[in-house]
């Protein structure tokens, strides 16, 4: 029995999100049915985390037992001719049975993009969440600054959510702000934004509803400061809206040393 890893790529867009569901149409689904079409085997993969429906992924890790012989370095190769263009294996590793993907994970970190000009980029549309009303920066990257820390993220997370303890650890949350898309002589456009969290876990919609608290304080309808007052509420009221799934992606998964090519 071999235990593989791999990373996959995919644009969420037309998915139901990557974990299995009764409705179908899941990245696990096809991933699964690749891997049973290649090797003949009934296959369950297990995923770093799930992703909402609309949600993407460049880094997403997942794992599974099979006793297939097919050589590590042709996996890739061989499950992308089988899958759909918009899904993408991306690196293939062979490790100890005793690793899972989601119970082994050190560090997660996730990227929403903020397309803060005066139109939609028509080319990434799928990508990004359209805002064109002014927003203020400053006022945004220091309200990031109250949610680093290990805290009680209940009013971050959705109501629907079924963990036991919403308790967890931002070890980072910080903007990169791209001029570059920026029109010359429109002075509506204020370019891309992209938002990175990185924590040791994230609860259902929780960096959805940052985004959308973020937001709030962007447009002046919040302080800063209000940010720490919406954590200790420990209230999903209190926060903001939940942004749209299809700014966010997640951008990478660590494991420490486990996932280097040797």
């Amino acid at each position: 029995m071999r235990n593989i890893c791999m990373r996959v790529n995919y644009d969420g867009t037309d998915y139901f999100g990557f974990q299995t569901q009764p409705i179908g149409n899941t990245i696990q689904d096809i991933i699964e049915k690749s891997i049973k079409f290649l090797t003949g085997e009934e296959i369950k993969i297990h995923a770093s985390g799930r992703t909402d429906a609309g949600v993407h992924a460049r880094g997403q890790v997942f794992h599974f037992h099979t006793e297939s012989k097919i050589p590590l370095e042709r996996w890739c190769m061989a499950l992308n001719t089988r899958l759909p263009e918009d899904i993408l294996i991306t690196d293939a590793y062979e490790v100890p049975l005793s690793f899972h993907s989601r119970r082994s994970a050190k560090r997660k970190t996730y990227r929403y993009t903020i397309n803060a000009n005066q139109f939609a980029d028509l080319f990434n549309r799928r990508t990004q969440l359209h805002h064109p009303g002014k927003l203020d920066f400053k006022a945004m990257e220091k309200s990031l600054s109250y949610l680093i820390g290990t805290h009680d993220f209940t009013s971050f997370a959705s109501r629907h959510s079924t963990k036991d303890s919403h308790v967890r650890t931002l070890y980072e949350a910080r903007m990169v702000h791209d001029t570059s898309m920026c029109r010359d002589d429109h002075p509506r456009d204020q370019g891309i934004i992209h938002v990175y969290v990185t924590g040791n876990g994230f609860l259902q919609h929780m960096v959805r509803i940052i985004i959308g608290t973020l937001l709030q304080v962007g447009e002046g309808k919040l302080q800063p400061e209000d940010m720490k007052h919406i954590l200790a509420a420990q209230d999903r009221s209190a926060a903001g809206p939940t942004a749209v799934s299809k700014g966010l992606m997640l951008w990478s998964v660590e494991y420490e040393d486990l996932l280097k090519k040797t």
